[in-house]
Formats: structure tokens, C-alpha cells, sequence
């Protein structure tokens, strides 16, 4: 035998050694994890199960079909003009309407005309592609199919024409670009301060102001507990700001009940995003615009101050009145996702209004010559908001 022989004879052996050993290496392997249906043992009315129960990490959301998920991400992306708002749909269209008002561990709440139900998703739903962590938010409109009349099943999300979102915090995500939707749907971003106890947080209210702006969501800025104030000049003073970028200011009372009737007018019909920290007064005010209406706020807060770890947990509900209010528990940590320091004067007109800057490109933070300080200095520009833009301008890479 010749060398070339020996040569193509030792290569065939060496080959077919290779696949014997892959065919090891897969006879090995660990069977595939069945899906975890175990909820459907539970009482779909039992409200502790809500909030307790889990689906394991095998759970099944991308389509078993590539070219169908694909075709089923294009299809939801042209039908939806607003690109911040994209998300997976199917093209079935069957089913009941409904909006989502709860989501936990892969369980849907949805409205369905009144009457609730508890819903899964299809298989044939996912969030590949789209730039969102989550496949459905609260205030999604839905359609859902419901044989059995206990559970219901998720089979398409219709378009979003506005959506309430926040980087991703997972781990896994860790440096990504992914980001969360937090409320699908809002018409407006209901901000909620008191003047006293707690003290109101101006840089707080700006922040919230940014946010609305981004997400196409139209703020209502509304300063209760104004029956503590001293002097009612103080309280106008301090937002005056506001009222001059020509924002909507409500003066309310929990107490006296001022402001209420206007509060129940301007959220009629429409769905509310509910903003601020715990304390304000938030379930106060709901309670006097729609007895018997209790929101989760507090309940959530006193979890957090005995360290249950929660992600931020939204409720959607249906007022009588016509329209929705989402309350959104730490909704304050949600931060200014994707915003960057150069786009941050964008959001201060009464700054980009100043001129005469020594130089093109100032921050309008330490340069000499800068006119928005003079400005400041001045009284033309407010001194709160000023420094509202400083911090967040510093806490932005």
C-alpha cells in the first residue's frame, strides 16, 4: 500500500471516529423539559393564586415554526406605524376583544366588557425581534379565545399607539439595548405630588414631564393636599414653571374634596397612568372619584419595606365613568431609558429659548460665558428647573 493510501485510509478512520463519537455525545443528551401546565389546577378566582403562582422556565413562547414567527413579527411591524411601539402578532383575528389589566409569571387578567378572565399565551406569540423583553403589557389590546369558560388563550395583540417603557434590568441583559414595556395604550400620565407630607420633589415632576413627552403620553401635573399649605401663593409660585410651559395643573384636597370633579372629568374616557411616590395621596384621590375603588400602592410598599423582592407590579382599573387608571408601583426608579445628555436640552425649552453662549456646543453647567446661568441668575430662567436639568444631565451617560 502506498504512503498516499495509508494517508486517505487513516483520514477515513479518524472521520469515522469523529461520527461515532457525536452519535454518543447526542444518545446522552437530557430529554427535553415538558411544559409546565401545573396552573391549571387552581382556581381561576382565587386571587392568592395571582399572586403566587409561577411557570416554569421551559415555557414555550416562540412559534414552533420559524417562517410563520417571522412573517407573524413583519406583519405586526407594518401594522403599526410607531416603531418604539412594535410587537409580535399573529394574523388570527378571532376571538373576543379585551384589554390586559394584569401580568404575572406568563398569566394574563383581561377585561373582556366587564367581565374578567385569566388568560395564557399562544405559542405562536414572542418578542424576538421586536427590542422589548416582554410579549404583552398591561393595556394591550387583546383577542382571546375561550372554549372552556375558565381560562382563556391570548391569540393576538393588536397594535400599540403609544407604550410607557424602561431598560430591562434583567441580568441577562445585562449592557443590552432590550427595553421593557411598563403601560401599552395611555392616553395620559396622571402626576400625582403632595405640598406637604411628603414635601413636593420638583426634580421628580420634571423627570415624570420627559417621560410623557417620550412616550407619547399627554402629563397632567396635580398638586394635592394643597389644605396644608400656609399660604396658597407658595404652592402657585412653586409650579408657575409649569403653568408658563403651558402644562395642565390641578389643585386638589383629599380632605375639603377640591379639585375632585375636575380630576373625574379629565380622566374620563380615557386611560390614566398614574405617577408618583407613596404618599401623595394617589389612592385618597381615586377613592373620591370612584367609591370603592382601592388601589395596590400601598399593599406593594409595605412588601417592599419588609424586603420582598417585586419588579414592578401594574394593575389596570376600570372606571365607571368610562376609561382606565394604571397604577404603577415604583414607577419612579423606571429612569429616562435611552436618553442622552445631548438630547436632554430638548426637554427644557425655556433653555434652548436663552441665547448668546460663549460657546456652540455648552452643557450650560460650567463653561464661562454661559448665558442660561446668567439667565438663572436672572430670574428668566427658574432656578428649579434649572436644577432639575443639572441632575439629571449628571446622572445621564
Amino acid at each position: 500500500m502506498s504512503s498516499r493510501q495509508e494517508k486517505q485510509l487513516e483520514h477515513w478512520r479518524a472521520e469515522k471516529a469523529q461520527r461515532a463519537q457525536r452519535k454518543l455525545v447526542k444518545r446522552n443528551r437530557q430529554p427535553d423539559r415538558v411544559r409546565d401546565k401545573s396552573w391549571k389546577q387552581f382556581d381561576p378566582q382565587d386571587q392568592d393564586v395571582w399572586e403566587e403562582v409561577e411557570i416554569g422556565g421551559s415555557e414555550r413562547i416562540m412559534a414552533r415554526d420559524e417562517k410563520e414567527r417571522r412573517h407573524a413579527i413583519s406583519s405586526g411591524a407594518l401594522a403599526s406605524r410607531h416603531a418604539a411601539q412594535g410587537i409580535a402578532a399573529t394574523s388570527r383575528a378571532d376571538g373576543e376583544h379585551g384589554v390586559v389589566t394584569e401580568v404575572a409569571s406568563g398569566i394574563c387578567r383581561v377585561d373582556l366588557a366587564g367581565r374578567t378572565l385569566l388568560c395564557t399565551l399562544h405559542s405562536a406569540l414572542g418578542a424576538a425581534e421586536t427590542g422589548f423583553t416582554n410579549v404583552v403589557a398591561v393595556g394591550d389590546d387583546v383577542r382571546v379565545a375561550n372554549d372552556d369558560g375558565q381560562w382563556g388563550i391570548i391569540t393576538a395583540i393588536l397594535p400599540r399607539h403609544s407604550a410607557l417603557v424602561r431598560a430591562d434590568w434583567h441580568d441577562d441583559y445585562h449592557n443590552s439595548n432590550l427595553r421593557h414595556v411598563i403601560v401599552a395604550n395611555a392616553d395620559q400620565l396622571l402626576i400625582v405630588a403632595a405640598w406637604r407630607d411628603p414635601v413636593i420633589w420638583l426634580e421628580l415632576i420634571d423627570r415624570y414631564l420627559i417621560a410623557a413627552q417620550r412616550n407619547n403620553l399627554t402629563p397632567l401635573l396635580c398638586v394635592n393636599k394643597v389644605d396644608l399649605a400656609a399660604e396658597r401663593a407658595a404652592c402657585h409660585a412653586a409650579v408657575r414653571p409649569y403653568i408658563e410651559l403651558g402644562h395642565r395643573v390641578l389643585w386638589t384636597s383629599a380632605v375639603s374634596g377640591e379639585g375632585v370633579d375636575e380630576l373625574r372629568e379629565l380622566l374620563r374616557g380615557r386611560t390614566t397612568v398614574l405617577a408618583g411616590v407613596s404618599g401623595v395621596g394617589k389612592s385618597s384621590l381615586l377613592a373620591l372619584v370612584q367609591p370603592g375603588l382601592h388601589l395596590r400602592t400601598a399593599e406593594v410598599s409595605a412588601f417592599d419595606r419588609q424586603g420582598r423582592h417585586t419588579t414592578t407590579q401594574v394593575s389596570m382599573y376600570r372606571l365607571d365613568i368610562g376609561g382606565y387608571v394604571v397604577d404603577t408601583p415604583g414607577i419612579r426608579e423606571f429612569g429616562l431609558a435611552g436618553l442622552t445628555r445631548r438630547e436632554l436640552v430638548s426637554f427644557f425649552p425655556e433653555i434652548i429659548a436663552v441665547r448668546g453662549c460663549r460657546f456652540a456646543d455648552c452643557t450650560h453647567l460650567r463653561e464661562p460665558g454661559c448665558a442660561v446661568r446668567a439667565a438663572v441668575r436672572q430670574g428668566t430662567v427658574a432656578l428649579s428647573r434649572y436644577e432639575s436639568y443639572r441632575k439629571i444631565y449628571e446622572s445621564l451617560s
